[in-house]
């Protein structure tokens, strides 16, 4: 196992066994329960320090022979490790045993790294409690950081002294010297594990540059930096000089008025968010590095930053190596010609010899197997299968057919009998892990093998049989992704003796295949290796010449016996050379961790196959045990030596079980993978090989594939022991782990080939893979071939060191690529690991693994936290940890999670399933508890950001634009003037006046309700009836004046309309209101009372109803009721006599005034001259074609813009009739508005977003149901949404796609557009072409270009065409900053001029300067004549080859959004809707989304409508995505509960007043996270 050291100090820090012997036994009793109590939590890392080093003070001098001046470093040092051989464990369950990543050194190097930094204060994340796993808070002790910040100053002179190798001052010598000089000693002598050399020197150079970049700076409140989106009281918009007058915030529903309160800059002064982020931005303030060269191509493609490779990194320098042959395979002439010959001869000629025995939980041997019934018991299974199982008389098994066997770990001997009876039946076993539920972790990918080798038939004892889960019908069920199975249960009963006559044949090995062991790849994919009969005995010759194992001998087998190494020496190489295999169950190992010694000392063993995992638990409960010997052990085979950690597994056994006849040299480490199988393996002693070896090995050289011995960065080493020689008979070489296989220098890491007879022959069923694999041919740098014999590749990383000793640093598995180095998972676990204090996690249970993002790999970290941890130790542990990671590796931590404890995927026998782990992480199934991203340290390859290039002035546009052959982007709709229009009134009440003496009953307006009844209805007689009575109640009740300014507050009525033209008939201004919700006053009210005093209304109209709520108890708490203006109620009006109806002098009069709050929280009212009012009405009419004979219905709020024109103003106009649909009806009754639109025949209706979402989503389902109804939109002819914003095209193709069963013509629908200062703008109408669809570059639009592309290419974005524009309306798109005409398909603000433009803002103080710039600009080149006003909405105009009505060209107007909306991020302008749609595409319980900024971090807010445990899962969802399509870093991600995020009445997000919630801490989120 890997140690990494500080200052080379290891004499010090690790007791040598000699030392632990010379301590009294008491002491080290007591030590070893201090160390249990810190591993349990039960005292700080101090308290644990402070009594050890009371224990040892009487005994350091004596030990360690250094003068007493030294002891007090001394007491330092040793105070920070413990012996490891002194843990010991009383009944601890398995959860904190898995320590075999223990290093004590390491845990040094990680405090002096984490010395280093500064106690940086992480913003920590918000939860809602109810989210909390954790039990109390309170109960834990605060994690204790002195241990990381000893006195740096006595650990470097401690060190200096100690260790000083001739090294330290001179030239690096050449490789094999160095070689010599690090791979020295034996790996198991504890002189060697405390002398390493280990390079003396200082760290002041590293802790310099670590503190240097951990630094930050403070930033003082006063110069926070501005506020890129922009408060508008008090940030003036660069792109439109727009002096934020009018702009009165409305508060949102949900909050709170009276607590957003503003510093001078914008940021909310009570906010605990806003500290937050102010803590983040610290410790962003500097990057952590220096970026790396970047570039940028200001092209369309943006290209993401290459990683540039750092000229100063290490080079391999040594010579090509040479293969390496290991000794020859001796012929020995009495072994058998195949494995079945040798259990033949065992069985008939040594029948009582002892197989195998198994042992029960209680460790007691159950049963013995001999040879003799081996042999006989394999008989009677092999024809039993090959003649009792038959479907319709065939036989339902023929030789080498594919036969699963599934057996537990605790029947070895069962397994064993099928085994061999599938071998003496010439059928092919292919050994799986039991199933316990449908669940179970890698179960589906174990089926995808079953199913591709055919497997029909599965093999089982009757126990595990009954265990399995079953079916109705009693059956076994078939598992997610299995084959169906016939289960035969091969216990006695079901087994049949075959006749006298009947013997199996027994063959000479030949090329078949034997049998398929199961392997899981880095992805999670499960190959089949097949293994060939002369495989299988080549490699049993080879282990037995290497292993020198003789006949009759007794082995150990603590492994999994169905696969690898429990396989290959337990159940083959065993029966091969007729030994006895005591097999000790997983299940044992849990209750008793000692069993496997206790049966080495009981049955006097003579090899133990073990993994370093078993050495470890064996050691937290040695105490217990007085009377063991392990002095029969002639070799301890540690399986997964090739683990680069398992060093210090070795080193810790071997300190303790010396004293109990264990000796060094027994221990055996050995190299295996299941396509190489055994590699190389440490020779037993009697062979006379030379001693081992041990290499201390820069962990920043091994991430460059380069072997050297680390001399400046004391911190991260990396300490690996050899695994011995090559196999017998085989070849080995090291060759390139990317690209060609070419042959490694002897300096350099690569991965480990392997030519013989003894390894896996293929993947089955996968040619590809295996010729990849098992067909290498390694070739020289001259580019010739090393050898004509093709090689298998190992997937084990490591080199050839002195003396022919293999070295292993890592696996391909664990290989993770980060910026072109590479790092080993291992590693970084290790380093996790040796972050005191260890009471947050389980050890053993975490995973490392890398996923794929914006083209570079990125690191996860997965933890299983106690139960018992505190929310803010667990966060401490988890920054810590990056930090460490950050320091040794070099390398940042994308995202670190902490999940629930037993919440991750188990691999079967313990450890945890890292590729099913990856898997949910991805899929965001892991429910984590506990989320840190890391992306603003890692991500170091995004696009440069943009620079602006200086303007080019608007001349030379139009210049270029003529050049080119563009035409200038301007469009008009029909001219008005030409089209004759006999009603020309200027004034709506005399329009009213004429209808109601032309046709005074004819109906204009009909009202349902809910029910889809009429509620009321009025003709043009009863409409200026009821005017007139209102008119004179304003008069003689009100005795208001004409031009005084009066607030409608109704609900969606006829007496909405009624009043309306009543304050016409009286010369007042009306004002409409959205009436205040009775159930949520305290949001909705203040709205109402902002609107009234802003328009400066001297009289509320409303009815009897609202004029109670306006002065109610509950009201009185919301607003001040006593401040209202004159209320009076219009229900009961008394009849009047005839009314002289007030003539204003001009047509450019004020007729209304327009109130609406914009998606920005502004809330900005408009003037409408009466002049404007009969235009707006005439376009529309002219455009949709109205005439009295027609019928349309309206399902919109009638409170502003083109709904509240449509609503009360364009059926007096037009004298057609109109269906009123109010909205909140459709609250209790869906399909109000398409039964209404059926009902009616109705060919021309409008609504709007939130309309059509609540039919889509409330519907979708129901059509079938609807068409019973008979309800058939066939009639529609045109369907248009108001809307202010760009087309939802996602939305209205559901729509158009859902009710296409119901007769709704795909082509109907389409949308309008309309803006503060011209209602409409665009409105499809009747006539003209349909509306144009086109693909937009995502990443270009964001330079603000325009640049189409194809359909469904990478990057699109489909944008619809805003309708056809109206007869009378100008357009022209003109540069934001120069307000210079642009050319076709450019992206600008969008101008219009027309007759129906509305005169002004109407603002409290009357700005001049603000109404100048946004409704009477002009072109500052071109035609510099027109007065335009500036919508404020980006887009741009295209000529398609579609005519119109008048037979020109069609030109369309595309809207990509407002500009007021957009983000300004990395010097590139987002539309939010883009990274919203992105997001809520990320998870299926993401509902909705909306996002905004604040001081330059990205703040994602997320609606998750799934259970609150998957909150933390969108954290690193939301992060990828945003990422990886918008190359956005997001600074913090939000989750909140459904319906949080505020929308408004037409639909569209406020997400300004989700930002002021935000900063206010008032949105009561799930889980706030910051992104550090």
């Amino acid at each position: 196992m890997a140690e990494r050291n500080s200052t080379g100090l290891l004499m010090m820090l690790e007791p040598s066994p000699a030392m632990a012997m010379s301590l009294p036994v008491e002491v080290r009793e007591k030590l070893a329960e201090l160390e249990l109590e810190l591993s349990e939590g039960d005292i700080t890392q101090k308290g644990y320090e402070k009594k050890r080093a009371k224990l040892l003070a009487p005994y350091i001098p004596q030990i360690q022979g250094v003068e007493p001046s030294l002891q007090k470093e001394n007491r330092i040092q040793m105070s920070q490790a413990a012996p490891p051989g002194s843990k010991h464990n009383k009944s601890r369950a398995t959860n904190t045993r898995d320590e075999r990543f223990r290093s004590d050194l390491h845990t040094e190097a990680v405090h002096a790294a984490l010395a280093k930094y500064k106690e940086r204060k992480m913003p920590m994340p918000s939860k809602r409690r109810s989210v909390l796993v954790q039990s109390s808070v309170e109960a834990c002790t605060p994690p204790d950081t002195s241990s990381a910040s000893e006195d740096e100053g006595s650990l470097r002179r401690a060190g200096r002294m100690v260790s000083s190798t001739p090294y330290q001052n001179h030239p690096a010598p050449n490789i094999e010297h160095w070689f010599n000089r690090v791979i020295q000693g034996s790996s198991t002598s504890s002189s060697a594990s405390s002398t390493s050399s280990h390079p003396g020197g200082t760290v002041h150079a590293a802790a310099a540059v670590l503190a240097d970049l951990m630094a930050y700076t403070q930033i003082d409140n006063h110069s926070a930096p501005p506020d890129v989106t922009g408060l508008l009281e008090h940030s003036l918009h660069a792109d439109r000089d727009r002096p934020p007058v009018a702009s009165v915030k409305v508060v949102p529903r949900g909050y709170n008025h009276s607590s957003i309160m503003e510093t001078a800059d914008g940021v909310p002064v009570n906010s605990r968010v806003s500290s937050k982020i102010q803590q983040l931005l610290n410790t962003l303030k500097r990057p952590k590095r220096p970026s790396l060269r970047e570039f940028f191509i200001d092209d369309f493609e943006e290209l993401v930053d290459v990683q540039q490779p750092d000229p100063n990194q290490p080079k391999a320098e040594g010579n090509q190596m040479s293969p390496l042959a290991g000794e020859p395979l001796g012929v020995v002439t009495n072994w058998a010609p195949s494995l079945l010959a040798s259990l033949q001869r065992w069985g008939i000629t040594q029948p009582r010899s002892p197989c195998l025995t198994a042992l029960d939980n209680a460790g007691k041997p159950v049963y013995t197997l001999t040879y003799g019934k081996l042999w006989t018991r394999s008989q009677k299974l092999a024809f039993t299968l090959l003649n009792k199982l038959s479907t319709r008389n065939e036989p339902l098994l023929l030789p080498g057919d594919r036969v699963a066997l599934v057996f537990p770990n605790s029947d070895p001997v069962m397994f064993m009998v099928a085994f061999y009876g599938c071998l003496l039946a010439e059928l092919i076993p292919v050994p799986i892990e039991v199933p316990l539920t449908r669940k179970d972790a890698g179960s589906q990918q174990i089926g995808f093998l079953l199913g591709s080798c055919g497997v029909t038939l599965a093999l089982t004892t009757d126990a595990c049989q009954k265990g399995l889960p079953k079916a109705q019908t009693g059956e076994v069920v078939t598992f997610k992704g299995w084959p169906r199975l016939l289960w035969f249960v091969t216990d006695g009963k079901h087994v049949v003796k075959p006749p006298k006559d009947w013997h199996p044949t027994i063959r000479e090995a030949n090329n078949e295949i034997a049998y398929i062991e199961y392997k899981t790849s880095k992805e999670g994919s499960t190959m089949g290796i097949t293994v060939s009969h002369p495989a299988m005995l080549a490699h049993c010759h080879a282990l037995t010449q290497a292993c020198g194992y003789t006949e009759a001998e007794t082995i150990c087998n603590v492994l999994d016996f169905k696969r690898d190494a429990g396989l290959w020496h337990g159940v083959l190489t065993s029966v091969m050379t007729r030994m006895h295999v005591i097999s000790i169950p997983y299940s044992l190992m849990k209750v008793n961790p000692l069993s496997w010694i206790q049966k080495v000392h009981t049955y006097k063993a003579r090899v133990a196959v073990v993994k370093s995992r078993d050495m470890h638990w064996s050691l937290l409960a040695q105490r217990d045990q007085r009377d063991i010997s392990l002095s029969s052990l002639r070799m301890l085979i540690v399986t997964d030596g090739a683990n680069p950690w398992s060093i210090s597994s070795c080193d810790a056994f071997l300190n303790v079980f010396q004293a109990r006849g264990l000796r060094p040299e027994v221990i055996c480490p050995c190299a295996s993978s299941a396509e190489g199988m055994t590699v190389a393996i440490r020779r037993p002693p009697e062979s006379g090989v030379p001693p081992p070896g041990k290499a201390v090995l820069s962990m920043s050289g091994l991430s460059h594939s380069v072997i050297r011995v680390d001399t400046e960065e004391k911190l991260s080493v990396l300490t690996v022991q050899d695994v011995g020689q090559v196999m017998p008979g085989a070849l080995v070489c090291v060759v390139r782990v990317e690209g060609t296989p070419y042959l490694c220098q002897t300096d350099e890491v690569g991965e480990i080939c392997v030519s013989s007879g003894s390894t896996g022959v293929a993947y089955y069923g996968l040619p590809g893979m295996t010729k990849n694999t098992f067909q290498t041919i390694p070739v020289r740098a001259s580019g010739g071939p090393i050898s004509g014999r093709p090689f298998t590749r190992t997937s084990l990383l490591g080199f050839v060191g002195p003396d022919n000793l293999v070295f292993i640093v890592g696996r391909m598995d664990g290989l993770m690529t980060v910026c072109g180095r590479r790092h080993n998972a291992d590693d970084v676990v290790a380093t996790a690991l040796a972050v005191e204090p260890m009471k947050f996690v389980y050890r053993g249970r975490i995973a490392v693994f890398s996923v794929s993002v914006l083209h570079d790999e990125r690191i996860v970290v997965v933890a299983e936290q106690r139960p018992d941890a505190s929310e803010e130790g667990s966060f401490q542990w988890m920054s810590r940890v990056l930090q460490a990671i950050d320091s040794i590796h070099q390398v940042g931590v994308y995202c670190l999670a902490l999940v629930p404890a037993n919440t991750m995927p188990k691999a079967p026998l313990g450890g945890i399933h890292i590729s099913e782990t990856k898997q949910r992480f991805l899929e965001g199934a892991l429910h984590p508890c506990n989320v840190l991203m890391c992306p603003h340290s890692c991500v170091t390859n995004l696009p440069k950001p943009r620079q602006k290039q200086p303007e080019v002035g608007p001349a030379s546009m139009i210049v270029g634009n003529l050049v080119a052959g563009k035409r200038i982007a301007q469009a008009c709709g029909r001219d008005v003037a030409q089209l004759e229009d006999n009603d020309q009134f200027l004034y709506m009440q005399d329009v009213l006046q004429w209808r109601a003496q032309a046709t005074p009953d004819h109906p204009l307006f009909l009202v349902l309700n809910a029910k889809g009844t009429v509620s009321s209805t009025a003709s043009c007689l009863q409409l200026q009836k009821r005017a007139e009575r209102v008119a004179m109640a304003l008069i003689e009740k009100g005795r208001l004046n004409p031009g005084d300014h009066v607030a409608l507050v109704y609900p969606p009525g006829i007496d909405l309309i009624a009043t309306f033209y009543g304050c016409l008939y009286a010369g007042c201004v009306p004002v409409t209101v959205r009436p205040p919700h009775p159930q949520n006053l305290a949001t909705t009210l203040p709205t109402v009372k902002m609107i009234v005093e802003v328009s400066k209304s001297v009289c509320i109209l409303t009815t009897q109803a609202i004029m109670k709520l306006l002065k109610s108890k509950e009201a009185a708490a919301a607003v001040d009721v006593k401040s209202w203006p004159m209320v009076l109620d219009t229900d009961d009006l008394p009849r009047t006599k005839r009314l002289q109806i007030y003539k204003p002098p001009t047509p450019e009069m004020l007729a209304y005034l327009d109130f609406s709050v914009s998606t920005m929280g502004i809330l900005a009212g408009v003037k409408m001259s009466h002049a404007a009012t009969s235009a707006l009405c005439r376009s529309i009419k002219l455009q949709c074609e109205l005439y009295p004979s027609r019928q349309i219905a309206i399902c919109l709020d009638p409170y502003c813009g083109l709904g509240f024109a449509l609503w009360c103003l364009s059926s007096v106009y037009s004298g057609h009739q109109s269906i009123l649909v109010p909205p909140l009806e459709l609250d209790s009754n869906v399909s109000l508005w398409l039964s209404a639109v059926s009902q009616y025949k109705v060919r021309i209706t409008f609504c709007s977003y939130s309309v059509m979402e609540m039919c889509t989503k409330g519907l979708g389902t129901q059509t079938e149901t609807l068409r019973l109804r008979n309800i058939n939109l066939s009639c529609v002819r045109t369907c248009m949404v108001v809307a202010e914003e760009r087309p939802r095209i996602t939305l209205t193709q559901s729509f158009s796609k859902i009710f296409k069963d119901l007769g709704l013509s795909p082509r109907a629908v389409s949308t309008t557009f309309g803006c503060r200062v011209n209602m409409a703008v665009c409105l499809q109408g009747t006539s003209g072409p349909d509306p144009t669809t086109v693909y937009l570059d995502m990443r270009a639009l964001r330079h603000e270009r325009v640049r189409m592309v194809e359909r469904g290419s990478p990057h699109s974005l489909s944008l619809m065409e805003s309708g056809k524009i109206l007869p009378g309306v100008k357009v022209v798109i003109a540069n934001t900053e120069t307000k210079g005409p642009l050319g076709d398909s450019h992206l600008g603000e969008v101008w219009v001029s027309s007759p129906h433009n509305a005169t002004g803002y109407y603002t409290v103080y009357g700005e001049d300067a603000l109404h100048a710039d946004h409704f009477n600009t002009k072109l500052s080149f071109g035609d510099t004549q027109t007065v335009w006003a500036r919508t404020g909405y980006l887009g741009f105009l295209r000529r398609t080859e579609l005519t119109d009505a008048s037979g020109e060209r069609h030109d369309a107007l595309y809207v990509v959004g407002s500009l007021d909306e957009t983000l300004e991020l990395r010097g590139m302008r987002y539309h939010p809707i883009d990274i919203e749609t992105s997001v809520i595409r990320s998870h299926k319980s993401i509902t909705e989304c909306a996002v905004f900024t604040w001081t330059n971090l990205l703040v994602v807010v997320v609606e998750l409508s799934g259970s609150e445990q998957e909150a933390l899962d969108l954290v690193p969802l939301v992060t990828n995505v945003v990422l990886e399509d918008h190359y956005l870093i997001v600074g913090v991600v939000v989750v909140v509960d459904p319906g949080v995020i505020p929308i408004n009445s037409r639909g569209e997000k406020q997400r300004m007043h989700l930002r002021d919630g935000f900063l206010a801490d008032q949105l009561d989120p799930i889980y706030v996270a910051y992104n550090m």
